[in-house]
């Protein structure tokens, strides 16, 4: 830096702000609005306090008292981060960052350029300035004009973030393609947006030139990880140029352009959903969108530049981005898995972070893989396990700080899993059950937080507060939002019910989305005139204003006799069962039972086989054998009537699969959730003889 530089006020201020960070790691901040109600007197004016939210009337002179709001921020909906408030969009946040933050680490990745797997490596905050400010640069010198849509269509890596970063600078509007959403999905998505540049890698380069022909509006294919030796210049049948990141990259370096920053109200990304039915539909997130919703949760929960992260959750998911946001405003060092779930591990393991965000689907497996192991043990091992376990949560319940003797003896073991450092863990996608959640804190320690949201709310909605000890529920508002419910009459749930409030979760403030891409019918269909964003989830009130998810307005079937059925709740309790990787429950109006498709877990399976004396020729042929359907099928009753279920919830029949369900075989979406039309299709056979089966049983017994 010149001495004219270090002198001028901008380079002062950065100064100040980095000593201002780095005290507050040393002695945190304590933000005015912590203390809830105290810092405004009127507020009781205007609000009822119940714990973590606050009630108010939705219209002051004819509302009813229905409308929750974060007691952190109860009379203003946070739209702007409280010590920074000139950060309105995407750029802001980032030149914030790479002033504050110029040489600490910022993007890590363990694959070098030769493929090979090492250490990790770091890029600073000022290195990916570097960087962003090349491949910006790099879009305009190839013609790409302001505004322009811009595909990512990779997985998880440093270069996502900083192509990310140049779109936010440079007035861009970058559009994920998910990398599991198939060739169809990619080529409406690229069309609908009218997307005009791709970055991809080697891997998913062939998938585009497959169809590039049917996608006239894209001009340029930057591949990342690319060699130019093998890269072709240009496709035979259209004028696309196709060139290396790398490539790209210089080019941007030797033409660098002055940025174009965004103003908030700009559209910063489109996030395609793919829905259980149905085309993909384009959530508009404008800068002030995603700022808002990462701003509200910084009330609660805060980072610092000692923190580490390793990303591994979709980069085309909103929780993902969010999180990304979020971390970079506080200086987080960010480290990349290698690309490979079933190395993530290993990949834990050497970069050892402090934050694990993740989702039920991993920490289901988490908890029956030391279930498991913990009962296979057996003796001593298990009862020293039961023992622990049952101390630590007790102190947990009674709010005392457990016996370090417990983790020194038994958890710490556990939590080396994930580096032996993990100080907050974040649950979000879909539910997690409360078991699995007390399991996670009792073994893991530290913050387990769950929390609740959409692509259409740019993420968080309701989240757990820190140092709330109740679990089974998702937390208040994120104080950039406010909350209601909405009676749905024909599911019988009203906002007058007793002993809580229920209905359908409606949100509205400034995190809401634009809207649907292109379509208008749709975004009607759920934001109303009220600007309130209807969600399609069923909540209810807990005590001290926290919600819980207890049904879906859309995913609900009736049985012949009459009863509602939730099938995601009961798949979600049947999740625990160690025979189980996936489960799709199934009933309609026909019959009066409910019948599950299982995909088993074959390692699990294999074992029972083997303790059984069972023969088998293949997997397949052991998921044929009457034997395994009665032992899953207990297992799974066992697991049933612990979390309660109702008798006409239970799954009176079974057939299980060795293939599991993916999003290649169409019967996943890409978060992961079950897509019902199509599994109901894809197993008809499997339904039809298991209710042919039950019919026969059933007429059988009447006989007798």
């Amino acid at each position: 830096m010149s001495r004219e530089e270090q002198r001028s006020p901008a380079a002062m201020d950065a100064a100040q702000r980095r000593l201002r960070v780095v005290s507050a790691h040393f002695q945190p901040h304590v933000d005015a609005t912590d203390g809830g109600l105290d810092a405004n007197p009127t507020a009781g004016e205007y609000a009822h306090v119940q714990g973590y939210s606050v009630v108010l009337p939705e219209k002051l002179q004819t509302g009813k008292w229905n409308v929750y709001r974060s007691a952190a921020s109860p009379l203003r909906l946070i739209n702007r981060f409280p010590g920074t408030p000139d950060i309105g969009t995407l750029h802001d946040n980032f030149v914030y960052a790479v002033e504050t933050f110029t040489d600490c680490r910022y993007l890590g990745t363990r694959v070098s350029t030769d493929g090979t797997i090492g250490d990790y490596k770091w890029m600073t905050y000022g290195e990916a300035s570097t960087s962003r400010t090349a491949i910006g640069s790099g879009l305009i010198y190839h013609g790409i004009p302001e505004g322009a849509r811009i595909g990512l269509y990779f997985i998880n890596r440093p270069e996502w973030i900083i192509v990310d970063h140049a779109c936010a600078a440079y007035s861009y509007v970058s559009v994920p393609l998910y990398d599991t959403l198939g060739p169809d999905a990619v080529q409406f998505i690229v069309n609908h947006a009218t997307v005009e540049a791709i970055f991809c890698v080697p891997q998913t380069l062939s998938t585009l030139l497959s169809f590039i022909t049917q996608m006239p509006c894209v001009r340029l294919i930057v591949v990342v990880g690319g060699d130019d030796t093998n890269t072709p210049p240009s496709t035979e049948t259209t004028a696309v140029q196709i060139i290396t990141y790398s490539r790209l990259q210089s080019q941007g370096k030797m033409s660098s352009q002055t940025y174009r920053p965004p103003r908030p109200e700009d559209v910063a990304t489109i996030c395609y959903t793919s829905g259980t039915t149905g085309t993909p539909k384009g959530a508009v997130l404008s800068h002030e969108n995603l700022i808002a919703n990462v701003a509200g949760s910084s009330l609660g929960i805060r980072f610092y530049p000692s923190d580490v992260y390793i990303s591994y959750l979709p980069l085309a998911h909103i929780y993902e981005r969010a999180n990304q946001t979020a971390l970079l405003h506080y200086g987080v060092a960010i480290g990349f898995y290698q690309g490979d779930n079933l190395k993530l591990m290993d990949d834990l393991a050497a970069l050892r972070p402090t934050v694990f965000a993740s989702v039920p689907r991993l920490y289901n497996r988490i908890y029956s893989a030391i279930t498991n192991a913990v009962k296979e043990s057996g003796g001593l091992k298990e009862r020293l396990f039961r023992t622990a376990y049952n101390a630590k949560r007790q102190a947990i319940i009674n709010g005392r700080n457990p016996s370090p003797m417990w983790d020194k003896l038994v958890f710490n073991k556990i939590k080396a899993r994930l580096g032996g450092r993990v100080r907050l863990m974040t649950s979000g996608a879909s539910p997690l059950s409360a078991d699995v959640m007390e399991f996670l804190r009792i073994c893991f320690g530290g913050d387990v937080l769950e929390g609740y949201g959409m692509t259409e709310t740019s993420c968080v909605i309701t989240t757990m507060d820190i140092g709330d000890k109740l679990i089974g529920h998702v937390g208040s508002p994120n104080p950039s939002c406010e909350v209601k419910l909405v009676d749905v009459p024909e599911m019988n749930y009203t906002s007058e019910d007793q002993p809580y409030p229920r209905g359908e979760i409606c949100v509205r403030g400034p995190a809401i989305f634009c809207g649907y891409y292109k379509d208008e019918v749709q975004t009607r269909d759920v934001i109303d005139d009220d600007g309130w964003l209807h969600t399609g989830d069923i909540g209810l009130w807990l005590p001290g204003g926290r919600l819980k998810i207890i049904d879906r307005k859309k995913n609900i079937f009736k049985l012949a006799q009459g009863e509602y059925i939730a099938p995601e709740k009961i798949e979600n309790v049947y999740a625990k069962c160690k025979f189980i990787a996936q489960c799709f429950v199934y009933g309609d109006s026909f019959n009066s039972f409910l019948v599950a498709i299982v995909a088993v877990e074959p390692d699990v399976l294999k074992a029972w086989a083997a303790s059984e004396g069972i023969q088998y020729e293949d997997l397949r042929q052991l998921c044929t054998d009457p034997r395994a359907k009665a032992a899953v099928l207990a297992d799974m009753d066992s697991i049933g009537k612990e979390a309660q279920l109702r008798g006409f919830e239970f799954a009176k029949a079974i057939s299980l699969v060795a293939e599991p369900f993916t999003v290649e075989n169409g019967l996943l979406t890409p978060t992961f959730k079950v897509k019902r039309p199509q599994a109901k299709a894809y197993f008809a056979k499997e339904l039809a003889d298991m209710y042919a089966q039950l019919r026969e049983a059933e007429s059988a017994r009447q006989k007798l």
